[in-house]
Parts: C-alpha cells; sequence; structure tokens
C-alpha cells in the first residue's frame, strides 16, 4: 500500500474541510449575526452565552466575537465522549476544522450594518452558504464539532434519523430560550435559518451514500472483505464468478459506499490483488437497513 499517497490524501481532506470551516463561518457573521439571529445547535448556545455575559453583565470583548471561543471549550468535553465511538482518525480531523473555525468566527469582522438589509433575504442567503461549509466538512470525513458530532452519532445509532432532524430536535432548546428573551421575530427568523441550514446540510450529506461497487478478484476475498469491514465499517456481499474470457474461477464482490470512499476502498483492495479490477455504479438509492455515515 502507498502510505506516502494516503498521507497526502488526508492532508488533502483536512484542508479543504478547513475551507469548509471558513465558508460556514463567513455565513453566519456575515448573514447572521449582523440581524442578532441564532444559528442553533451548540453555536446557538454560544451565542446565548455571549448575549448574556454582553447585554446582561456588561461584559465587553471588543470586536472579538466570544462565541466561537467558547464553542471551542464546549466542545473539549464532548471530543472526550465521542472518541470511542468514533475514532480517532475522524476525531482528529474534526478537532483541526474546530480550532481553525473557532478562529474564523473569532475574526471574520462581523458588519456593524448588515450586509444584506432584508432579514427573510439574509437568513436564507446565510443558511445556504453555512450549510454548503458544513456538506464540505462532511464529505471530507470531518465535522464542525458540537451538535454535529451528536447528531451524527444519532444518525447512525438509529435508522429513521437524519442528521437533519436531529439538528432540529436539539435547537428546540436555544429557539425555546429564545421566545422567552427576545421577540418573536428572533425565534421566527433564527428557525427559518435552521430549516433552510438542516435541508442543505442533509441534501450534501445523504447525496454521499451514492455508489454500488463490484470488485472482481481471483484471490482471497474473505481477506478483502474483512480489510473493507475493519477501514471504512461497510459491508460486504461476495458470490463465485467464473470469467468468460479466461475460463478461471473468480470472486464477486459488492460494496454499497459513499463516492468518497471509493479512493480508500481502491486502496484497500489492490493492497491485496493489485489484479482486481471495478464497475461502479453511481447514484443508486440505498434503503433498509444500511449504516448511515460519513
Amino acid at each position: 500500500m502507498n502510505f506516502e499517497l494516503v498521507r497526502k490524501n488526508e492532508i488533502a481532506r483536512a484542508v479543504i474541510a478547513v475551507f469548509g470551516g471558513f465558508i460556514y463561518s463567513a455565513g453566519v457573521n456575515l448573514f447572521i449575526v449582523p440581524h442578532s439571529f441564532y444559528t442553533g445547535g451548540l453555536l446557538g448556545i454560544c451565542q446565548l452565552i455571549r448575549t448574556f455575559l454582553v447585554d446582561f453583565l456588561g461584559i465587553q470583548f471588543g470586536s472579538v466575537d466570544v462565541a466561537g471561543i467558547l464553542y471551542f471549550v464546549i466542545n473539549i468535553p464532548i471530543f472526550l465522549f465521542a472518541y470511542k465511538y468514533i475514532g480517532k482518525r475522524f476525531i482528529l480531523k474534526t478537532a483541526l476544522t474546530v480550532v481553525t473555525m473557532t478562529l474564523f468566527l473569532s475574526l471574520i469582522v462581523v458588519p456593524g450594518k448588515p450586509l444584506v438589509e432584508d432579514a427573510l433575504t439574509s437568513c436564507i442567503i446565510g443558511a445556504i452558504v453555512s450549510g454548503i461549509g458544513t456538506g464540505i466538512i462532511f464529505t471530507m470525513t470531518s465535522s464542525g464539532g458540537g451538535m454535529d458530532i451528536m447528531a451524527l452519532m444519532f444518525s447512525k445509532k438509529y435508522k429513521t434519523l437524519s442528521f437533519g432532524k436531529v439538528n432540529i430536535a436539539v435547537n428546540l432548546i436555544v429557539y425555546a430560550i429564545c421566545l422567552f428573551t427576545f421577540n418573536i421575530s428572533v425565534l421566527v427568523y433564527s428557525v427559518i435559518y435552521t430549516v433552510f441550514y438542516s435541508m442543505i446540510v442533509d441534501k450534501m450529506h445523504q447525496q454521499n451514500i451514492s455508489v454500488q461497487t463490484l470488485i472482481f478478484t481471483k484471490k482471497d476475498a474473505e481477506k478483502i472483505e474483512a480489510a473493507i469491514m475493519k477501514n471504512l465499517g461497510r459491508g460486504v456481499t461476495y458470490w463465485n464468478g467464473h470469467g468468460g474470457f479466461t475460463g478461471e474461477d473468480m470472486k464477486i464482490l459488492c460494496v454499497c459506499l459513499s463516492k468518497y470512499e471509493i479512493h480508500d476502498l481502491k486502496k484497500i483492495v489492490y493492497s491485496v490483488d493489485k489484479q482486481a479490477f471495478f464497475i461502479e455504479q453511481d447514484g443508486v438509492k440505498v434503503d433498509g437497513n444500511f449504516l448511515k455515515k460519513l
């Protein structure tokens, strides 16, 4: 196996995930915060804490948005909890994404005057931009931490749940506080943001699971199967085949996975059989008892 190629591939994914974090932060700071709306999730809770510190206790933080710093601090115990459930590589990449997101959320200057005057338009634009940012992070097998990790864990455990559904459910706490603390318009626009944001993230996340791959090999199919399940966490079905041209027996393995996992799948298979070949079918619909993951 080419470990140098693996290393470079992981670095590229991490860099793109950081870029996704920048897009998310820009969407929030440039379109949502200027209207004093709340994003929901853990960041929404941090924004509420910031509002309490600034407006009710009179603590000033200058041009730095302390919500980003609070977001980083609260993520630490979440990482410790999720470590044994999600895995070291995912947690490390998420930690990098969260650290850089904290910097972006703290350093991207919130405009004193909204860039888009119309609150609804600004709300929808912010949802689309930040949703795309989170989608990019997920497709690079990372996350923005906070409720992203919790939602992914729940959607993985319970088949009927998606990331968006879990995200909306946990946001009820944030919006209940908004209802009793601020005027009704803040609550309405914040809910609109969350609904559009969750729809965008769900669309990008669920589209990842879209590839059926057939693997043809004359080598040890059981070894390939074990390696796929160990490294990708994907189930494998295989059966006996016979080559019409070569007249030789072979094994045919079937795997349903994300298009972003194809590269890793090929590395695993080629480490066992360099002569194996693949047939990939994009856009398949996967339903039933199937593991939802990044």
